[in-house]
């Protein structure tokens, strides 16, 4: 029996061990992962710092009628871009977003435009209406970013919905990250730059001028946030990787250390059988 269960023991020791390996190694390439991805968000803040003070200057200090791209309407329709991860193992990453649209639209009618796989897989799964798809948000290029900001903008102009909303996850720390929901439009007065308010005479008008940049305004705002939701994709399955290993550590050390029990106490009944059988 204690010759059975040492078995056991010895096999469960080798496939902890095994899967130790497994989450060291995904732990190594996430955390080389998150070094390119961070570079990269940090190399986009500054256009859309540039960016969004010109767009705020061209819809708000103007001389002409207020922009339509800033007036808010009763939303009956609204348009989310998902930005979710490529793969699972990176804890509640994933969860966390879902969750948060879940709750957030739950008093409109919705439609999705999903970048990345579990996204795209979460929404098909749900019978959810899909505009279009991105399958990957490592690799993500500018121009595809530029297709999708001028898809959002001509249903925006067409009437289809009332609010576009960007869904991903802000980057603060290899420990934290928090899900996010930044209106694309209408433009949120509330993201606008404090700055001293001047006027400005736009010619074309605004309308006009904010129709010829925002594509190009969007386009940088989606690949910036889906730069940070990368890192912070990354962050989170170094995060639980580590812990993962951690765990897989603990459980080989006290599965160790019942082997050793085990060993030790057929050892001891080996000799009590030797000794009791020499008496006789």
């Amino acid at each position: 029996m204690a010759g059975a269960s040492m078995k056991d023991i010895k096999l469960r020791i080798r496939s902890v061990e095994s899967t130790m390996q497994i989450t060291k190694a995904m732990q190594l390439v996430a955390s080389s992962k998150l070094r390119g991805a961070r570079a990269r968000m940090e190399a986009s803040r500054p256009y859309m710092k540039v960016a969004r003070r010109a767009i705020w200057d061209i819809a708000l200090h103007n001389t002409g009628a207020e922009s339509h791209y800033v007036v808010r309407r009763e939303v009956k329709h609204r348009c989310y871009i998902v930005i979710a991860g490529d793969r699972g193992l990176a804890g509640s990453y994933n969860a966390n977003m879902f969750k948060r649209i879940e709750w957030d639209s739950r008093d409109a009618n919705c439609c999705f435009i999903p970048i990345g796989r579990k996204a795209r897989d979460y929404y098909a799964r749900k019978g959810a209406p899909i505009i279009t798809e991105v399958e990957r948000v490592e690799g993500l290029t500018l121009e595809k970013c530029a297709e999708i900001g001028q898809r959002v903008l001509d249903a925006y102009d067409a009437g289809e919905y009332e609010e576009i909303v960007l869904a991903y996850t802000s980057f603060v720390s290899v420990l934290t990250q928090k899900t996010k929901l930044k209106p694309l439009l209408p433009l949120d007065a509330h993201d606008a730059p404090e700055r001293t308010s001047r006027q400005m005479l736009c010619e074309p008008d605004a309308d006009a001028l904010l129709k010829e940049f925002l594509p190009q305004y969007l386009a940088g705002l989606i690949y910036a946030a889906a730069c940070d939701s990368f890192a912070s994709e990354q962050a989170a399955r170094r995060v639980a990787m580590d812990s993962a290993t951690k765990n897989a550590g603990e459980m080989i050390e006290d599965l160790s250390l019942r082997y050793n029990r085990a060993r030790q106490s057929s050892i001891t009944q080996e000799l009590t059988e030797i000794v009791a059988g020499a008496e006789h």
